[in-house]
């Protein structure tokens, strides 16, 4: 296993040899710096509970009734932190004079954010060190507040790009090394865009940078209750480029939950990728009827509302299948008042659920994935994700696709989401299924109207770099 190989394992369950010594201090920490605080109770929740720390900060924040300056600041603080994990385990690595799994997890919690604050934030060194050394003090007293003051003032001593310097792989004898260690990924993840870019260079380099970027916000307004235009206008935000029902707001722009037109049900959160994908799937032409759709992995219900509502107008029908009982009730929140039968069960089993083969017109399939397109909008997934995960995946998803050929009628069409871009997940899935149903490979690109750098199709894989999405991919296939 490469050294990086070694932090990353040791990232998602680093582990103390003895038992914590008893504190000699209070048992919390004074309420002095509730933004630092906040951040560091993410990053603890992160690795103890496997928390996900967009679904956690936002309810810290509200609970401790954080806001303004001290919100934006325990935000980047917090989801740095939590993309960074491997290259900050790498450099604090570099500075400790004992292996990372050697020092007690929630000391090295607090490593991690005061080296964040030192190299990816223009807080000053002193106000960084000071602040780390004071959240010690508070949770543990004094005793380990000179080892995180010594080991911190190690850090400052070089900037993040003298560090990469010293510690990233020669770009030229490893360019994927390189590049993963300088953009804070896990390099199988690096390799695993590299094949689907066909670059080590340029263009990989942007597409993991865009991973680091704090995304936008998009919403989707609902077909038949209001227009994208009509839905900038109410929220201060843009009609998305690509999506007729799509508005990006500015990043930072707030908790999208608490907007009117999404209180109303009039819109929703959904990045403009998903929305563009379900689309898709009501695109290619089909004769005959055309009214009674199903969506085979519904939860949380974005796709299954959007699709619903597009039926509501010309008078069909959705199904929607959902295995998890509490996603399936998602779903059931997201859909009310659609034209919509929900199934909980397995999509993959469509007879227990009492679907008939070659029932449906149009079939969706947002199959379950590693989610590695949508690492810009889950801090820590990078880092928790294995590559021993994605064969469990990728058997997942072609029997849920073999299923969807089985349920459309012939003449009918079925799209393959996944939110990824690696290869066994996308093409490799796509290609067994086309192999052994010999159904129609469309050209995707047709129903991606407008969007530009495609690809030579005739699938569609969307990047975050490029078309400002999370790296959807998206296959048509007829029946």
């Amino acid at each position: 296993m490469t050294q990086q190989g070694r932090r990353q394992e040791r990232f998602s369950r680093p582990r103390s040899p003895h038992p914590p010594k008893r504190r000699t201090g209070p048992s919390r920490p004074p309420v002095e710096d509730p933004a630092r605080q906040a951040a560091l109770d993410t990053l603890r929740e992160v690795r103890v509970r496997d928390a996900y720390a967009n679904l956690l900060l936002p309810q810290l924040l509200r609970e401790r009734r954080i806001t303004g300056r001290d919100a934006a600041l325990a935000t980047e603080l917090a989801y740095g932190a939590c993309r960074s994990i491997g290259l900050l385990d790498e450099i604090l690595d570099a500075c400790l004079d004992r292996p990372l799994n050697k020092v007690e997890p929630g000391l090295l919690d607090v490593l991690r954010l005061g080296t964040y604050q030192l190299l990816r934030t223009r807080i000053p060194a002193h106000a960084a060190v000071a602040s780390t050394v004071d959240l010690v003090r508070g949770e543990q007293g004094s005793r380990q507040t000179g080892f995180v003051n010594a080991v911190l003032r190690k850090v400052s001593e070089l900037d993040e790009e003298a560090w990469m310097d010293r510690l990233a792989p020669d770009p030229a004898q490893d360019p994927i090394g390189n590049l993963s260690m300088r953009n804070a990924h896990p390099r199988w993840v690096a390799r695993a865009f590299a094949d689907s870019l066909g670059s080590t260079g340029e263009e990989l380099a942007a597409a993991l940078a865009a991973n680091n970027e704090r995304p936008a916000v998009h919403l989707v307004a609902r077909p038949g209750e209001v227009t994208a235009e009509e839905l900038a206008a109410m929220t201060g935000g843009e009609v998305a480029p690509y999506s007729p029902y799509g508005v990006r707001l500015a990043a930072g722009a707030g908790d999208p939950a608490g907007l009117e037109p999404v209180r109303e049900r009039l819109a929703s959160v959904q990045d403009e990728g998903s929305q563009l994908c379900a689309l898709a799937l009501t695109r290619p032409p089909i004769t005959g009827a055309d009214e009674r759709w199903l969506d085979l992995c519904s939860g949380p219900g974005g796709k299954s509302a959007l699709l619903a509502a597009l039926l509501a107008i010309s008078g069909g029908s959705l199904d929607a299948v959902e295995k998890a009982p509490h996603r399936a009730r998602l779903v059931e929140r997201a859909t009310e008042g659609l034209p919509i039968t929900l199934h909980t069960g397995d999509g993959r089993q469509p007879a227990a659920l009492g679907l008939a083969p070659g029932t449906f017109d149009r079939v969706l399939v947002d199959a379950p994935c590693t989610g590695l397109g949508s690492l810009r909008r889950r801090p820590e997934s990078r880092w928790r994700r294995q590559p021993s995960d994605v064969g469990e995946l990728t058997r997942l998803q072609r029997e849920l696709l073999l299923s969807a050929v089985e349920l459309v009628r012939p003449g009918g069409v079925v799209a393959y989401v996944v939110c990824s871009p690696h290869l066994a997940e996308t093409v490799g899935v796509v290609s067994d299924v086309v192999r052994r149903t010999g159904v129609t490979t469309l050209d995707a690109r047709e129903s991606f109207p407008a969007m530009p750098d495609l690809g030579a199709g005739p699938h569609v894989q969307l990047w975050p770099h490029r078309h400002g999405t999370d790296a959807m991919f998206c296959a048509l296939l007829r029946r």
